[in-house]
């Protein structure tokens, strides 16, 4: 089972998810889509019928609900989710009554589509498993000042788990993405599926960048994180008018793009917004004269043309580097000396990681 399991994550199987919406959005799987046989008040209906006069009567009540025109929309939705993919697998919760209702109206009009045994939670479980084995690894961290370039090195490396990517979210307080963050469930989720699709098990090591416990909203599993706190490093260092182009390209050019995209018509107001309140979170570290500057110059930026603009990007990028990332990260840094294995550019460290063994590593 546990093999078949590993095939449907790494061919990103299409996976018809009939649980409730509310069931739905706690968590799932990166491609699964969600086509409920029962919805939220539904199944609140059908829940409350099995505690006061048992199972028969529960799906007497199921069968009345979804019935008639209901029934036929709801049909519709799953003979086209499954002509759209045809090698798709069904699963409710436990594999149970859900998923057997679902395969046989689908049966019945000569349509077929394989069941997971066990459902979501035989799912979820392989994967709580997959992030345990995973943490057996020996782990190799990506650290350097922010706007090193350590994202794009992760991008590079083979063996590398993007959990940044996984998390949507850049990891800082201008780290957050036009689209939300997902849930913590899917989150972890999305991380045990790419490791799956590392074949993290024939890995020596695991390169990971280096990472707080919180990414936005989201907590790395401890099962990692206590790993991650214990690994070797290999530390990024970059000049800082390097860091602020990185910055400038990643954060503010690339990242109208994304907004550009999420809402259309409306990108660079948004990020305009996003920009400015994600410098007042740090008003406070910052100190009142610093965020003073950096506002003044943040807002004239984006208020100027882009030509003229640029310049005064860097302004505050290179404030904010100065007086509130750097000073942080060093003092950061200092705790973490001791596990240092390289210290290099960005290519440095990246040709080194690549030939990187714990095994034959020295302190």
């Amino acid at each position: 089972m546990q093999a078949d399991f590993a095939r449907l994550f790494k061919r990103d199987c299409p996976l018809l998810d009939v649980r409730s919406p509310v069931e739905f959005t706690k968590g799932a799987f990166p491609a699964s889509s969600n086509i409920p046989l029962l919805t939220d008040a539904q199944r609140s209906e059908v829940g409350i019928m099995y505690r006061r006069r048992g199972g028969a009567a529960a799906l007497a009540l199921g069968y009345e609900l979804v019935s008639g025109e209901d029934r036929t929309k709801l049909m519709q939705c799953w003979r086209s989710f499954v002509a759209s993919n045809p090698e798709a697998r069904l699963y409710c919760f436990r594999g149970g009554q859900r998923s057997h209702i679902a395969q046989q109206w689908l049966r019945e009009e000569g349509i077929e589509i394989p069941l997971v045994a066990g459902g979501y939670k035989a799912l979820r479980g392989y994967l709580l498993n997959v992030l345990e084995a995973a943490a057996k690894l020996n782990f190799l961290v990506i650290a350097g000042k922010t706007g090193c370039g350590k994202t794009r090195l992760i991008a590079e490396l083979s063996k590398a788990l993007d959990i940044e990517g996984a998390a949507r979210h850049r990891g800082s307080a201008f780290g957050a993405l036009p689209t939300p963050q997902p849930s913590q469930i899917d989150f972890e989720n999305t991380l045990a599926v790419a490791l799956l699709k590392l074949e993290f098990h024939s890995l020596s090591e695991l390169i990971v960048e280096d990472e707080s416990r919180a990414v936005g909203s989201l907590a790395i599993p401890p099962i990692l994180f206590n790993r991650m706190k214990r690994a070797p490093i290999a530390l990024v260092e970059e000049s800082r008018n390097a860091r602020v182009e990185t910055i400038l390209h990643d954060y503010i050019l690339s990242n109208l793009t994304a907004w550009e995209e999420y809402h259309p018509g409306r990108g660079s107001v948004m990020l305009s917004q996003f920009l400015l309140a994600s410098l007042d979170r740090i008003q406070r570290r910052l100190g009142s004269g610093n965020y003073t500057r950096a506002r003044e110059l943040m807002q004239k930026a984006l208020a100027s043309p882009a030509d003229q603009a640029i310049a005064l990007h860097r302004q505050w990028i290179g404030l904010l580097l100065e007086n509130y990332y750097d000073p942080m990260y060093e003092y950061q840094l200092a705790r973490k000396l001791p596990r240092v294995r390289f210290r290099g550019g960005r290519g440095e460290v990246l040709e080194w990681s690549r030939n990187y063994s714990s095994s034959s590593a020295t302190a």
